[in-house]
């Protein structure tokens, strides 16, 4: 759903009334290793509304018309505020119609583990809704660092996460760049594509993909910020190797530490069904 700038403005007087007495943060919970690991939270806003009865006299139609607009003006309240605590929604679909950003093309290697079988899918940045996130996407494709990657964790109906170079060396340069936070604009829809975090202003290159068919929109409050979307070729995304599961020490998959000290000469040898990208371009 998406509400024009009007409606706040013809509502601004009603909602400085309440701004204060409603407003709720949500802290993000921790995380660790960049591992997207998320707590479900919920807000809900209630509001009272008085039972109106026919007016039998002049004075209570007065009343009952003054009751009515109030109704009106809570069911107004209601809506801008229901609309407020999920604004990412609103602004990802007027978003998605924008010319913006740039089109990356992926050439995926390994598609459900087996060697051959490749496909391609394309994601368009959207720096609208992260632009410090999404300038860092693609500038790591003009420097050529995807190419090789593993998608090295793949967790059916929750994400798919790369982006640890299979260079040892490069890689250690870019885990120390790390970049300040982008907020969150928009929701963890399925398609969208987000750098991982450890915490506050810690995102380097390590990146996933949202593919619950649900979205995962509780991890936008643990401030996890969309910075584009796979716009065609989630069929072969959904086809990442996932037999592995979860990585070490939660599961038996890779162990991210060993994947940046050793890079791919530890994925190719202990883990060799991994999806892989073979190529990576601009369109």
């Amino acid at each position: 759903m998406m509400v024009s700038s009007s409606v706040f403005v013809s509502a601004g007087v009603l909602l400085l009334s309440v701004i204060g007495s409603n407003a709720a943060f949500v802290a993000p919970s921790a995380t660790n290793n960049n591992n997207v690991v998320g707590r479900t939270t919920s807000a809900r806003t209630t509001s009272s509304m008085a039972m109106m009865g026919a007016p039998s006299s002049e004075e209570d139609s007065a009343k009952s018309k003054s009751s009515r607009r109030n109704v009106l003006e809570a069911m107004t309240l209601g809506t801008i505020l229901n609309v407020m605590s999920h604004p990412s929604v609103a602004q990802a679909e007027e978003a998605t119609t924008l010319d913006e950003g740039r089109l990356i093309e992926f050439e995926v290697a390994n598609l459900d583990g087996v060697e051959g079988q490749t496909g391609k899918f394309v994601i368009q940045t959207r720096p609208s809704w992260a632009p410090i996130g999404a300038k860092r996407f693609e500038d790591l494709v003009e420097k050529d660092f995807w190419k090789g990657d593993r998608i090295f964790r793949v967790l059916p109906g929750f994400v798919s996460q790369f982006g640890i170079n299979g260079d040892p060396t490069v890689q250690s340069f870019w885990r120390s760049q790390s970049m300040a936070d982008d907020p969150v604009r928009v929701s963890n829809a399925r398609g969208t594509v987000v750098f991982a975090t450890s915490g506050k202003n810690t995102r380097t290159t390590q990146m996933f993909v949202n593919t619950n068919a649900k979205g995962n929109s509780f991890l936008d409050n643990q401030g996890f910020s969309p910075i584009g979307e796979v716009v065609s070729g989630m069929d072969v995304v959904d086809r990442f190797y996932s037999g592995y599961g979860e990585g070490a020490p939660s599961g038996k998959g890779p162990n991210q530490g060993l994947i940046q000290a050793k890079g791919n000469a530890y994925l190719e040898t202990a883990f060799p069904k991994l999806s892989y990208f073979s190529s990576v371009n601009f369109k």
